[in-house]
């Protein structure tokens, strides 16, 4: 029982998580920025509980359940925030479940290797997670014409949004969520799948 109130929690979690790092598309002058740490949190939150849930049932395919549960917590935030009045797209709900399907598939590939799972899984997790968001973001209205129609109450006066530095760190905020993801998430996939162990 224990276990499964955890996962609960780590889902919960996960949906808070998104919408604190999720709304980065009213922060327009940080676009790019917030986009690449938004897909790090993101990453890291999914593989750890997705790698503690398949350990622990070991059967393929609840990495993918446990994203869907993620998923279905954060469109009714999102449903809440609309209720508000605010845009759908306020909160962009973070596209989990192609991550979660490959962690599955790899662990059921690997005849639940748990090495494999975390080497393999973690890797593709942390590089294919930012991909799928930018692909996500791209049926999403224009950042900065949402900012302006619809200006946020509580933001104070120097984070009124201004026209986007794209470029002026770095030139792509995928390759580089990406990269630094794929690095950390072998790490939490490891944390995941130790936790199995407790």
């Amino acid at each position: 029982c224990t276990h499964y109130i955890f996962i609960i929690v780590i889902a919960v979690n996960s949906t808070l998580l998104s919408i604190n790092a999720g709304d980065y598309i009213f922060y327009t002058d940080w676009a790019w920025t917030s986009f690449v740490v938004f897909s790090i949190s993101q990453t890291l939150m999914l593989v750890v509980g997705a790698c503690y849930y398949l350990t622990f049932t070991g059967v393929p395919g609840t990495a993918t359940y446990y994203a869907l549960i993620m998923t279905v917590y954060t469109w009714v935030a999102k449903g809440a925030w609309f209720s508000l009045g605010y845009p759908y797209d306020f909160i962009v709900t973070p596209v989990w479940l192609p991550s979660a399907m490959l962690l599955d598939l790899v662990y059921w590939a690997t005849k639940k290797n748990k090495h494999s799972l975390i080497l393999f899984g973690g890797v593709l997790v942390g590089m294919s997670l930012p991909l799928f968001n930018m692909v996500n973001l791209m049926t999403v209205a224009d950042p900065l014409e949402t900012a302006f129609k619809y200006p946020r109450p509580t933001l104070p006066p120097y984070m009124t949004p201004i026209e986007p530095q794209v470029g002026k760190f770095y030139n792509s905020p995928v390759a580089l969520g990406a990269g630094a993801g794929a690095a950390l998430s072998v790490t939490m996939a490891a944390l995941g799948c130790k936790l199995t162990t407790w």
